[in-house]
């Protein structure tokens, strides 16, 4: 390794007694460990264990890097020589020491970048005038061709390359699905010819690899083998890796730990897992997070017990911290639509008798006062479960106040994306505020009706789509009670989507994809028109989920003197463009949007008159949901209005 010692023409000496002051302190820290530990001995011997170096007020001497820029980078913050910058009075013959060890050090930190034939030279000159140093210690790198790779063996043990006839049919189909996931394996591999070797992307496709096996059928697979043979002279590398796969697993039955409150027949129940279907690391954290969300638990862990089990029949073993049987919350809240929020909710897991789960709300905003109370039962084998519930509330629809009742009872069933209900309304409304002379929405109406929802959501993730669809439907036949019995169908359908609009990199190649998100609306009620329909049966729109520019629910039918009401007839409709921002060069979690939304009601499908809105907005992807900020311009009001949002919901 070459280097040589440079001396200015200005120099200075170390003053003799610093060493004898170095060597006395090392001797008396020495000497403490004999000293008896007190309370904190234990963590003071933690600590001794860590090797620190000392630091002085000003450093021993300044290290500077001269590479490429991306060489440069690594260089400065691992080299070895950093450690010790700051240790008081360094004497010669140890600074000489270190810059001996600096050329292996560097050398194998450029190894892990795939330079393995560098030239490198290690410099010592003194600058008693520098700020940084009375010394500097210049390392200069050319690191020569980066590495790449030459060719990719991805092997499994126990892989024949055929199927054994003489399996049953079950072996023989487990065997070739087996098969085909260790080809996905190969074929989505990272490090492929012609890239370039580093230490992290070798790590990082063996890893994933690895992942790929143990998400789904072979929970037990890990790495037998693997060798990277670099040939530095033609700055190539063989990579080779062999993966022991292990038997292929099924779900056994839930085995819960830690239920002492609530039954465990019930976790079986609300966690839905598919037992004897095929291993999936997928299936085992939905229901995981089924159980965490079903509010009987305040944490939740699964695992498949692979010890000593039965692959065909592997136990998963929920381990469980079961909730108070009551809870109080007390939420304040803040919504761009109606202003500031307060609620206090009450939660009983186990209602006296029937055992079911009650979720009571008291709710006050600008725009509403709510409350509601809502029971549901556990799911039973087939996961059908009974609710019950009723609501209180006084709202400002439109021009007019409305105080409303409903009672619904019925069943509902939940699955990995479809949800569905049927049940059975009662719907009670007195509105207030329009004139004595406007016919129908003043007047109190009732009415009765039998309802089915379904909802089917394919979304890539269940709080940050970037992919995907949803859609849900309404259907509703009833009755109005008073004053006159009139027939009436309801029903409403919405939508959305989320297309990929090309890919948006960063200077280092760090990708996420733009998309167009689309969204549709329509809703109708059919009756004659004399008929007396409870106006929240009827349809309002505006506001920050659906047409922005607008006030929430704003958009709505229209009495001969122009006052707003709820209409029998909804469309609306939306397309926004999302993009990543790249910022000085690096991928951040904003995102920008342009946007057009429009929307329109009316008692009359002739009547329908579109309100239209556009703007822009910029998107945070936060741990919990995006947190949406959009400023929005309605063409009609010629107004603007800001539009606050959090999370993602359909």
């Amino acid at each position: 390794m070459p280097f040589r010692v440079l001396r200015s023409t200005s120099s200075s000496s170390t003053p003799a007694p610093w060493p004898a002051l170095l060597l006395f302190s090392a001797l008396c820290l020495q000497g403490c460990s004999l000293l008896p530990r007190g309370e904190d001995g234990d963590s003071a011997a933690s600590a001794a264990a860590t090797p620190a170096i000392a630091e002085s007020g000003a450093p021993s001497f300044a290290v500077q890097v001269n590479a490429p820029a991306g060489v440069r980078e690594t260089l400065e913050r691992h080299l070895e020589l950093q450690r010790f910058r700051h240790l008081p009075d360094l004497h010669a013959n140890e600074l000489q020491r270190l810059l001996g060890a600096a050329d292996a050090n560097a050398r194998e930190l450029l190894g892990t970048m795939g330079y393995f034939a560098p030239t490198i030279t290690v410099e010592l000159t003194e600058t008693p005038d520098s700020k940084a140093g009375p010394r500097t210690v210049v390392v200069t790198v050319q690191p020569g061709p980066q590495t790449r790779i030459a060719s990719a063996d991805i092997d499994f043990t126990g892989n024949t390359g055929g199927i054994n006839t003489a399996q049953s049919p079950e072996e023989t189909d487990s065997q070739s699905a087996s098969i085909r996931q260790q080809q996905r394996v190969q074929r989505n591999w990272s490090l492929q010819p012609g890239q370039p070797f580093t230490q992290s992307a070798w790590d990082s496709a063996k890893n994933d690899g690895l992942r790929q096996l143990q998400a789904r059928r072979h929970p037990t697979a890990r790495i037998a083998t693997s060798r990277a043979e670099i040939d530095a002279d033609k700055h190539e590398a063989k990579l080779s890796v062999t993966y022991e796969p292990g038997p292929p697993y099924r779900f056994g039955p839930l085995r819960v730990e830690g239920s002492e409150r609530y039954d465990p027949d019930g976790a079986r129940r609300l966690a839905r897992l598919p037992t004897g279907a095929v291993y999936d690391e997928a299936e085992l954290l939905d229901a995981q997070l089924r159980l965490a969300s079903s509010g009987y638990y305040d944490a939740v862990f699964l695992t498949l017990d692979t010890e000593d089990t039965d692959p065909q029949a592997a136990p998963v073993v929920a381990q469980v911290r079961e909730a108070k049987v009551q809870k109080l919350v007390f939420g304040p809240g803040f919504s761009t639509d109606s202003g500031a929020r307060l609620s206090l909710e009450h939660i009983h897991n186990q209602l006296p008798v029937i055992g079911w789960r009650a979720v009571s709300k008291l709710s006050l905003d600008r725009e509403t006062k709510l409350a509601s109370t809502e029971w549901t039962d556990l799911p039973d084998n087939r996961g059908w479960r009974w609710f019950a519930g009723g609501q209180l509330q006084r709202e400002s629809t439109g021009d007019y106040d409305v105080n409303s009742g409903r009672l619904r009872a019925g069943r509902s069933k939940s699955t990995k994306n479809i949800d569905r209900n049927y049940f059975l309304q009662y719907d009670y409304a007195n509105s207030q505020g329009l004139d004595a002379n406007v016919q129908s929405p003043s007047d109190t109406s009732t009415a009765l009706s039998v309802n089915y929802g379904w909802t089917g959501r394919y979304f890539n993730s269940p709080t940050a789509p970037t992919r995907g669809h949803g859609i849900a439907v309404e259907l509703g036949l009833g009755t109005t009670l008073r004053p006159e019995r009139d027939p009436f169908v309801r029903t409403l359908v919405r939508w959305q989507s989320f297309i990929p609009a090309g890919r948006v990199q960063d200077a280092v190649g760090v990708g996420r994809s733009a998309r167009v998100a689309l969204r549709a609306e329509g809703g109708a009620v059919l009756a004659r028109d004399g008929a007396q329909i409870p106006v929240t049966q009827l349809f309002l729109t505006g506001g920050d989920t659906t047409v922005r520019g607008y006030g929430y629910r704003s958009i709505g039918a229209r009495t001969d003197k122009g006052q707003l009401y709820g209409g029998r007839y909804l469309a609306v409709g939306s397309v926004e463009w999302q993009r990543p921002i790249v910022y000085q060069g690096a991928m951040t979690d904003w995102e920008s949007t342009l946007f057009v939304d429009a929307g329109a009601v009316a008692d009359r499908l002739g009547d329908m008159d579109p309100r239209v809105g556009v703007g822009a907005g910029v998107r945070w992807r936060s741990p919990v949901g995006p947190l949406q900020a959009d400023l929005a311009y309605g063409v009609k009001t010629k107004e603007v209005r800001l539009h606050l949002r959090l999370g993602f919901s359909f």
